[in-house]
């Protein structure tokens, strides 16, 4: 659906030269759900800005649903952005128009028929969750509901890409989650494309099936969003995941402990098996849990322990192997004492 092929946009000062996206190369297919994060400052929305010439590339070409949108101008690339939605993190509602004609408004500049605009607000206006709020305005509104309605006319003209420039982060973890879902829904219904920017992992665990890890311009890291959580490359990767897999144990723990101390990761449906449970029994050792939990990505589990084992080395090196023949991974963060 969107190929993005060694783009690079500068920005010139003064004084130098900046890039804010540098020979950055990614596509993203058909139907899903695709997250790119960083700090501020990363590029990530100025990435997200090219795709849509918001801000033209400087070098590169951007390719949405087979047209090359880099090479369109004038009437051209504003009728090849109308497949285009957006929706911001600040929600740019007008305060003098009710949420009815704050969506009626997107359809008139594209020049909807205007027989049929009264009803395509109504559908959209039913899709969002916000048909009692029609004549109200914008001040009178929850940020999620300002967002709903940022939605809403994001998807007046059916657009067949969604581009959400970080659309949670103004909002607190509940609305969040519900602007989520909602998100979820109109992906799996309609079958929307959607790019999502964002700093927050947890936005990226709860709703994308592929990412892309930005800095300085650069993509650091790309895959299934799965897959990046389980096994993290790069540095600034794992710095993002630690702030939502926090997986520390005290040192003061650590020093208490006289057995090896291993951190064991299950993928998929094993996570949910009991295999720690089952190798207490079969290995003549001791297990004592210090920190653990199973992570739902994309409703696949993701299982990461922490535990202590007591007992004679070759009992423990058996309940090792045990363990590594049924887990994806096993690794000894410390030797026994």
């Amino acid at each position: 659906m969107i190929e993005i092929r060694n783009l690079t946009k500068l920005y010139k000062t003064k004084r130098s030269t900046v890039k804010g996206v540098d020979d950055v190369s990614l596509t993203i297919q058909k139907g899903e759900i695709y997250g790119i994060v960083g700090y501020s400052g990363a590029g990530k929305s100025s990435l997200l800005r090219c795709i849509n010439l918001l801000e033209r590339p400087t070098f590169g070409s951007i390719t949405v649903d087979g047209t090359d949108l880099t090479s369109l101008k004038g009437e051209q690339l504003r009728l090849a952005r109308l497949k285009i939605g957006m929706i911001f993190q600040h929600f740019y509602l007008i305060s003098q128009k009710t949420v009815y004609e704050n969506i009626a408004f997107s359809l008139k500049a594209a020049n909807y028929p205007k027989d049929k605009i009264k009803q395509r607000v109504e559908e959209l206006l039913e899709t969002v969750g916000l048909a009692d709020k029609r004549d109200v305005y914008p001040a009178q509104l929850s940020g999620g509901q300002k967002q709903r309605v940022g939605i809403a006319r994001a998807l007046a003209n059916n657009p067949k890409v969604l581009l959400c420039d970080e659309a949670t982060s103004a909002l607190d973890p509940t609305t969040t989650k519900s602007i989520l879902n909602l998100l979820k829904k109109i992906n799996k219904e309609l079958n929307i494309t959607i790019v999502l920017i964002t700093h927050e992992m947890d936005v990226v665990k709860e709703v994308c099936h592929r990412m892309a890890i930005m800095q300085n311009g650069k993509v650091m890291e790309e895959g299934p969003v799965y897959d990046i959580f389980a096994s993290p490359q790069a540095e600034l990767t794992k710095e993002f995941i630690d702030s939502v897999v926090f997986f520390d144990v005290p040192e003061s723990i650590l020093k208490s402990c006289e057995g090896p101390i291993i951190k064991v990761m299950f993928k998929g449906k094993v996570a949910c098996e009991g295999i720690i449970s089952d190798m207490l029994q079969y290995c003549n050792v001791k297990g004592n849990f210090l920190h653990g939990s199973i992570e739902y990505i994309q409703e696949s589990p993701l299982g990461i322990f922490i535990m202590e084992l007591k007992g004679q080395k070759v009992e423990v090196a058996k309940a090792l192997k045990y363990i590594e023949d049924r887990a994806a991974q096993v690794e000894v963060i410390r030797d026994g004492l």
